[in-house]
């Protein structure tokens, strides 16, 4: 018996210092722990949605969204939608927010069953790139908006310049067709309209028989990449 509560008030112990490690790591102090637990949970672990971090990561997926949005907003004030729309799918994308996992040494607190590699940098950089947008969605349920904003403006944020370097959709789609021997990717201007001062471009993708969405922007160079980039999206390509 006595073992036995040994053994819990050393669980219990460990188990602050884990939280209290990463709480200084991300900047911000939850009052409601079980929340930092689920974010850090792997389905392998639980596989109850309400105890592993895969609903705290839909939900933080949509506040970076929401925070960077509005951030390319002030930082482009004349930038269309176009460009936008690329620079933010640049730095929401899973290998990059794996970075920034990395940095935050996520993968030290990750609750996960040990028959999953992860010294397979894709299954690695999938898992941090999880844990870091459901502590994103943990924190809003526990502090709001605000203290999300601070975290991303301070890891996401601060590092975007590398993160829009490191982009070229068309290029990576290229990519995923020769790896995949699909036929090459045809962009197709489809159409241009608007007033003469702000013409929009349709760029077509086509791989194959197959006919992808178009993308839209004031350039056919960023029209070509957000088309290439909703091609990646429905091919369901890992980039």
């Amino acid at each position: 018996m006595l073992t036995r509560l040994f053994t819990n008030i050393k669980t219990f112990l460990d188990k602050s210092k884990s939280n209290a490690r990463i709480e200084k790591k991300i900047g911000y102090h939850f009052k409601n722990k079980l929340l930092i637990e689920q974010a850090l949970t792997h389905k392998s672990i639980n596989n109850s949605p309400r105890f592993n971090y895969e609903r705290l990561e839909f939900l933080g997926d949509s506040v970076l969204d929401i925070v960077i949005s509005r951030e390319l907003m002030r930082e482009f004030p004349d930038g269309d939608e176009g460009l936008l729309t690329q620079r933010r799918a640049a730095l929401v994308q899973k290998p990059f927010l794996a970075n920034i996992g990395r940095l935050l040494n996520l993968m030290d607190y990750l609750k996960i069953e040990q028959n999953i590699d992860l010294t397979i940098n894709k299954i690695a950089d999938k898992q941090l790139a999880n844990i870091f947008e459901a502590l994103i969605g943990a924190i809003y349920l526990d502090g709001g908006i605000n203290p999300c904003k601070i975290l991303i403006l301070n890891t996401v944020w601060e590092h975007r310049k590398e993160g829009w370097k490191s982009t070229n959709y068309k290029g990576k789609l290229i990519e995923f067709c020769h790896l995949k021997n699909y036929n090459n990717p045809i962009f197709k201007l489809k159409d241009i309209f608007g007033p003469d001062h702000e013409r929009t471009f349709e760029i077509q993708v086509t791989i194959g028989d197959k006919v992808y969405s178009s993308g839209f922007a004031t350039n056919k160079k960023n029209a070509e990449q957000i088309a290439a980039h909703l091609a990646l999206e429905e091919l369901g390509a890992s980039y």
